[in-house]
């Protein structure tokens, strides 16, 4: 029975509760009890929990109550992969008929009652107004902290935002520290919502550190107990030990490593921290199958090796198999390679050889695998079931096996604790180290897991202690306007109604909450401030300083006015300073943008000195880097820090069409031709450009300060000492005031800079308030480069492609080069109208972001062509091994997982394309074509 609203009628919470209790198998935690009490009773939820505690029962609770009251449940996950094992495990339990799945690349019974779908999904319909939102009762958000997500965690936001009032949410999240805070949010803006929190792990976590062939307890067993954990001192005298004898060894001239010793170690926890034959003195980490070998007789396997590269996880695995180790006894590589030939299936014998599936089986055949996403989707999804079942003994993973999929395991080895994230080499956080070390431990079957860290001179003990030591972390919101989101907020709300809904978000109740404390140290600073300028009005009528007729005011303000002065002369100095570097690097900017090919300049850096020839003229209008070769062979990108003043064009170089610059062979040949030119650097270091000599609105403040009679005034330090302390809380006051103004406006200031591009660009009328048509085409795309694929479709330089044409271009709007490497649409191969499709997309991007500069939005990506030629290739029906090969980078084949995931995001923009009202219909064929031609091979074994 359902409401006219589809929420769920009124019925007896323990009685639901019960019949859901009956089909476990094991009895409810009290926070599994106590959240699906409060959910049963109507109330919204927000379950806080470690990794493996079982938070998932009471999402299971919420589809057993939209099934039991005959209305619909969404349960929605963060990646794909978590959605199509969640719907596998409903469909267990509920039927294939009561569960269904829609994540972009499938659509399983879209209209059951119960459908697994990713985030992003439930967004769109929301913004569709899809009629698959009528008679939702329940909607669960598993792994909600990934709403701090920066690049996809405004969409958790939008979601719990604008679903119904009579929609029930429950949100699933990992323990945050923030709880509370998170927890207020969501009962502002969804109602009455039950907050649960729990800390305790329901299988025990024991950390330990893994020095050389040794296996320590970080802490000392024995204050464990005690619930002030210490670290285990045995630990840091060994490592004390080893440096000690490495620096011996160095000393006397031998610093070949570690050897082998026979040293006997003091025992650990159940008898860890024996040394057996390991490395002593030494500075190196223990060898892969040497630290497999230690783990298994401890009796710690399975286990999930986490190596934040994926060439790391290959080169482990390869490690491992070279050693000879198997894991394995005969029947259990039966099994396993059994289940292997099942993925293996629909895999041709062509594709399975260019993807190197016998060596893979090698590896399964004794019980290791690698696990990142540079993995064929069927590899991976097979080493999972493979590590489940227990057939895999060891994964060597990156992090992308801690997102929630369900592989627990007996122990999780972390072999450094920095990771590189897209953009520079990071420590990892508290809250990465728990979610990592979060998977060791198998609720059910193992009573206790165990996190080993492996010991290099480059750790520290009390850093590891830390990390582990920090169980929670802070959840904070991504939140932020977006063209696609600005234009479906506005068609539903209006620009006021938009701007008020931003004023719910998380973000902003974030920031509104950090002002609290900050306007409390504000009246604090501005009482303190009035203090000042008493005693500073005392001191000066006591030394008799005026400005005016001798009262008492008057002689506070005129030293107060002198001291202003001396405060502009600084900051008139400090203005004067940064124009003059804002000029130069904006004039040198326009230098390097204006170089070509074969020009010879000069460098005068610290790294590069001497001549240099320009290989590869700079592509990037807003940071131009072009690539140069240098005397010595060295080839690079060079920017505007690289140099004081803009560069010097000291002679020309006939270049041949194509050069050989990425072997060493060919560098060194275009260096000697570049010595060949004679052409030198100029003697003497570049100077920096000439500046004014002075400055009228300076020059006046100095004349004015030379005037003032505190100038030239005896017995002033008082004064001063006074004046200087009032100037540094006036500039506190006047910053704090400063910042919690912008916390308070961040969000509006970023909508309506969002919304002025818009309105230029004639996607929004009368100031914003209306969509015009172009902005309801912008609706329907959900792009990183929704405004650049809509302004590419309003133009028409899309129309007459061909499907691996359409293909190309979409190509260059979503993918992103690992290196730096994108190729240049002048080179692009391929046919007239593809070149010139290209040439088009970078023409209207340049004028796209001119437009955002000019409002001070961040720019729209740069189109990057780098996977192109691969996927016009794979369209138009070319190999595999053919289609790898076009798409590889400085040299290095694409990996097969990225060649399927980066052909995936293809379809995916190509199907919103196609389904664009504004797209125009021969675009739209075009873009089904494109789908159909993509989607074969290994890209269709992925997608189904």
């Amino acid at each position: 029975m359902t409401t006219e609203s589809g929420s769920p009628t009124a019925f007896a919470p323990e009685s639901a509760l019960t019949d859901f209790a009956a089909g476990l198998d094991f009895a409810l935690d009290d926070f599994q009890r106590r959240a699906c009490t409060a959910l049963a009773a109507g109330h919204g939820v927000l379950v806080c929990a470690p990794t493996g505690a079982g938070k998932t029962i009471v999402g299971e609770f919420a589809v057993h109550l939209a099934l039991a009251t005959g209305t619909k449940c969404f349960y929605t996950t963060p990646i794909k992969a978590l959605s199509n094992q969640k719907f596998h495990d409903l469909v267990a339990v509920h039927g294939a008929g009561n569960v269904g799945l829609l994540t972009g690349d499938s659509s399983i019974n879209p209209d059951a009652p119960v459908v697994v779908m990713t985030t992003e999904v439930v967004r769109n319909m929301i913004y569709a107004g899809s009629s698959a939102l009528l008679g939702l009762s329940y909607v669960v958000m598993d792994e909600v902290h990934f709403l701090a997500d920066r690049f996809r965690g405004a969409v958790w936001e939008e979601v719990i935002l604008h679903l119904d009032p009579s929609v029930r949410v429950v949100s699933l999240s990992a323990t945050v520290s923030n709880s509370e805070e998170f927890g207020a949010w969501i009962q502002t803006v969804r109602g009455d919502t039950t907050v649960i929190v729990d800390e305790i792990r329901p299988v025990p976590l024991w950390q330990h550190m893994l020095v050389g062939n040794r296996l320590f307890d970080l802490y000392d067993p024995a204050s464990v107990g005690a619930g002030k954990p210490r670290v285990n001192p045995e630990l840091t005298r060994y490592i004390a030990h080893r440096d000690l004898a490495s620096a011996s060894r160095r000393e006397d001239g031998d610093d070949r490593g570690p050897r082998r010793g026979r040293g006997r170690g003091g025992a650990g926890r159940a008898g860890r921290g024996r040394g057996e034959g390991g490395r002593q003195a030494g500075t190196r980490p223990v060898s892969r199958p040497d630290m497999v070998t230690r783990l298994d007789r401890e009796g710690l396997l399975p286990a999930i090796d986490f190596i934040f590269s994926r060439a790391g996880c290959d080169g482990a695995l390869a490690q491992c198999v070279r050693s000879g180790i198997n894991l394995l006894d005969e029947e259990q590589r039966a099994e396993a390679l059994e289940i292997v030939d099942r993925h293996l299936a629909e895999l041709s014998p062509v594709d399975a050889d260019v993807i190197g599936a016998d060596q893979w089986r090698l590896g399964i055949s004794r019980g290791f695998a690698a696990h990142h996403a540079g993995l064929l989707p069927v590899f991976r999804h097979a080493v999972e079931e493979l590590f489940v079942r227990g057939l895999v003994r060891v994964v060597f993973a990156t992090e992308t096996l801690a997102l929630g999929i369900n592989m627990p395991a007996r122990s999780v080895v972390l072999e450094r604790l920095v990771k590189y994230n897209g953009e520079a080499h990071v420590d990892l956080t508290p809250g990465e180290f728990t979610q990592l070390t979060g998977r060791a431990g198998r609720r059910g079957i193992d009573t206790e897991g165990h996190a080993v860290v492996v010991w290099t001179p480059q750790i520290r003990v009390a850093e590891v202690a830390g990390l582990a030591g920090a169980r929670t972390f802070a959840l904070r919101s991504s939140f932020s306007p977006e063209y696609n989101m600005a234009v479906n907020l506005i068609d539903r709300l209006g620009r006021a109604g938009s701007r008020e809904l931003l004023l719910r978000s998380f973000a902003q109740f974030q920031a509104d909450r950090s002002v609290v404390g900050r306007a409390r140290k504000l009246d604090g600073l501005r009482h303190e401030l009035r203090k000042v300028d008493g005693e500073l009005a005392r001191a000066a009528q006591q030394r008799g300083i005026d400005d005016g007729d001798g009262d008492s005011e008057d002689l506070y303000r005129g030293f107060v006015g002198y001291m202003e002065l001396r405060e502009d002369i600084r900051r008139r100095e400090r203005e004067l300073a940064q124009s003059r570097r804002t000029d130069a690097q904006v004039d040198i900017a326009e230098d390097l943008a204006a170089l070509k090919r074969g020009q010879i300049i000069g460098l005068y850096g610290n790294k590069h000195r001497g001549v240099a020839v320009v290989v590869e003229a700079a592509q990037d209008v807003v940071d131009p880097k072009p690539m140069v070769l240098t005397q010595d062979g060295w080839c690079g990108r060079v920017g505007a820090r690289d140099f004081l003043n803009g560069p010097e064009v000291l002679g020309n170089m006939r270049l041949a069409k194509h050069i050989d610059r990425r072997t060493g062979r060919g560098r060194r040949d275009l260096a000697s031709a570049l010595r060949a030119t004679g052409v030198t650097l100029p003697k003497g270091k570049q100077r920096k450009r000439a500046t004014a000599a002075d400055d009228a609105q300076l020059r006046d403040l100095r004349s004015r300060l030379r005037a003032h009679p505190a100038h030239t005034a005896d017995d002033v330090e008082e004064l001063t000492r006074l004046a200087q302390r009032r100037n540094r809380l006036l500039r506190e006051v006047r910053g704090l005031e400063s910042e919690i103004d912008e916390r308070t406006s961040e969000l509006s200031v970023t909508f309506d800079k969002v919304v002025a591009v818009l309105l230029e660009l004639g996607y929004l009328a009368q100031e914003g308030d209306s969509v015009t048509d172009a902005g309801m085409r912008l609706r329907s795309i959900y792009s990183e480069s929704d405004l650049l694929v809509s302004e590419c479709l309003r133009e028409g330089v899309w129309d007459g492609l061909s499907a691996a044409e359409l293909a190309a271009v979409v190509a260059s709007l979503v993918y992103t080069s690992r290196r730096d490497s994108a190729s240049p649409t002048d080179r692009m191969p391929g046919s007239a109208a593809l070149r010139g499709a290209l040439a088009d997309t970078a023409r209207i991007w340049r004028d796209v972001v001119e437009v955002e500069l000019r409002h001070g939005v961040t720019p729209t990506r740069e189109p990057d062509t780098g996977f192109s030629v691969a996927a016009a290739m794979w369209a138009s029906g070319r190999s595999l091994a053919e289609s790898l090969m076009a798409a590889g980078e400085a040299g290095q084949l694409l990996s097969p997982g990225d060649f399927v995931r980066w052909n995936r995001q293809v379809i995916d923009l190509l199907d919103q394309i196609a389904g664009c009202a504004g797209s125009g219909e021969r675009v739209a064929a075009t873009a089904i074509a494109a789908i159909r031609a993509i989607r074969r091979g290994v890209v269709a074994v992925e997608i189904g």
